[in-house]
């Protein structure tokens, strides 16, 4: 009975620390790439123009950043700015769907 209950407390501890660092990885990110000068902090823009992030859904996150990378999706300012995101884009997209996206 120790046993499981060490093993569970250890997936638990595990899970917890994988998340975070996941998170705060994603903001580190979206910090550095500059994405909130247009997005916002924490993803809620200011500007009509250009959309909040702020508790979006992951996937379509991701979906879009690689639409961008790809060309598929255009914006001359997005096609250039996407491809720094190669390879965070779930942990900016995780960062990004746990923010409240009211003011």
């Amino acid at each position: 009975m120790k046993k499981i209950f060490y093993i569970l407390i250890a997936f638990v501890l595990t899970t917890f620390s994988i998340g975070s660092f996941a998170n705060s990885e994603g903001e580190a990110m979206y910090s550095a790439l500059g994405c909130a000068s247009c997005h916002g902090a924490n993803g809620r823009s200011n500007d009509e123009s250009i959309p909040s992030l702020a508790g979006k859904d992951v996937e379509w996150i991701i979906l879009q950043l690689e639409y961008f990378q790809s060309g598929e999706r255009e914006n001359s300012y997005m096609n250039a700015m996407a491809p720094m995101a190669a390879g965070f884009e779930r942990s900016i997209a995780e960062y990004l769907s746990i923010q409240d996206p009211q003011r």
